[in-house]
């Protein structure tokens, strides 16, 4: 495997780009492994990678029954932030920021993090309220990078917002995260399946989970698409399928629905937006930012019915778009190029699952409802840890499955400012 560094990009460029070599294996199953993760996404390979690397686990498969970034990981919007508030979410989420920070060091890949500030525009005095009193909590639980931006700022800074004071949802100041961004989906996936791959973790791509052994509470093996494997410890990280696999090992249902998220991207244009925008405290809810290619990138609201379908619908294409042209008209010259939709785990509080489940050997990692990009790093850190472990760290002890029975709402939602509203 290459080794990035400047000499060697240098290098190649002389040489025509020829001394390039394959960035992961494609690696052929074996009959046994000590840990095997079910899905090859960011959550799944993330998890492969800290277990080699944290936890000096031997053997480790990573299935996945499509291909590297073919599933949520080339389906999203790419923004990363931490500005939680709720115990256990907001150190969760600040922990994953600050590995995204050296993450393009960390895999010796650049993922292509930019820190260009998260920026949630507010509309009316309830909303300004509202956020000072979350990011007020914030700053006295070690969060420095929030700040309230008042009208003024916010025209020099993002001048091309509609101010009119004639509009429906007219624009008072905004709440900022001036450490969060955004990170190239493609690049932190591929960045994760060659840094696993280097340290013995086995990807295996086309690779379909079609039944799972059970005996005596734990599981024995697993049947795959390319033959049979045994299995000490399972990971499961398959984000809208997990309902899915976790019927198939035969333990009923999960308090978390299926649903799509859409996104959208335009034709490219000259630099125009540097920050993310959120267009949600008291208005419609829409996130929107410019990718380094010049597309305007932007999203929404869930289809509110369940499905596992990865395309989209007018309905939800009109709100979004009718949102982008509300917060910057400009935009309305725009052709949409592409669309796409993301299968989600909705939990019933809007919070995850990094848990133990009832079969002894079987780890869960899901219900990541809007918030699965950016927890990515942390993800797969603390799931690593759990499995490693058997036991869940204080961090996430009550991001388990009987929280509601304990009493314990995590209700969030992946909001950002807003409980009430997604983002």
């Amino acid at each position: 495997m290459s080794q990035f560094s400047a000499w060697s990009v240098f290098w190649n460029g002389l040489s025509g780009q020829k001394g390039w070599t394959r960035q992961w294996r494609d690696s052929e199953p074996q009959t046994k492994y000590d840990v095997v993760i079910i899905g090859g996404g960011l959550h799944g390979l993330a998890t492969a990678y800290y277990l080699a690397k944290n936890h000096d686990v031997g053997k480790i498969a990573v299935l996945e029954k499509g291909w590297i970034g073919g599933g949520n990981a080339g389906r999203n919007t790419t923004i990363v932030r931490s500005n939680y508030v709720l115990p256990g979410n907001r150190e969760f989420y600040e922990h994953s920021l600050q590995l995204w920070e050296e993450l393009s060091h960390e895999l010796n890949y650049n993922v292509m993090f930019s820190q260009r500030s998260h920026v949630t525009l507010l509309h009316n005095p309830g909303a300004v309220d509202a956020v000072a009193r979350r990011y007020n909590t914030m700053r006295l639980t070690g969060n420095n990078d929030v700040e309230m931006w008042d009208l003024e700022r916010l025209k020099a800074t993002i001048p091309h917002l509609n101010y009119a004071p004639s509009a429906r949802f007219p624009i008072t100041g905004a709440a900022v995260q001036t450490r969060a961004g955004t990170a190239r989906h493609d690049a932190v996936i591929w960045g994760y399946a060659r840094a696993a791959d280097k340290l013995g973790v086995d990807i295996i791509q086309q690779c379909e989970v079609t039944g799972i052994n059970t005996t005596q509470g734990a599981i024995t093996r697993i049947e795959t698409s390319r033959g049979s494997i045994e299995t000490n410890k399972v990971g499961l990280a398959v984000a809208g399928n997990t309902s899915r696999l976790w019927q198939m090992a035969g333990l009923g249902n999960l308090p978390i629905e299926s649903h799509k998220l859409q996104a959208f991207v335009t034709e490219p244009v000259k630099p125009l937006l540097d920050q993310v925008v959120v267009f949600g405290m008291g208005g419609a809810h829409f996130y929107m930012s410019q990718s380094d290619k010049g597309g305007m990138v932007f999203g929404g609201d869930l289809d509110w019915y369940k499905s596992y379908a990865q395309k989209g619908n007018l309905p939800v294409a009109e709100d979004v778009t009718a949102s982008a042209i509300s917060i910057m008209p400009c935009l309305s010259r725009l052709r949409v190029l592409r669309q796409w939709a993301g299968i989600v785990d909705m939990s019933m509080d809007g919070t995850h699952f990094i848990c133990k489940t009832p079969l002894s050997n079987l780890y869960l990692n899901g219900g990541w409802n809007y918030g699965g990009f950016k927890a990515t790093p942390a993800s797969g850190w603390h799931f690593a840890d759990l499995i490693a472990s058997d036991r869940p760290n204080t961090l996430i002890e009550n991001f388990d499955l009987e929280r509601f029975a304990r009493g314990v709402n995590i209700d969030e939602r992946g909001a950002g400012p807003d409980p009430k509203l997604h983002g």
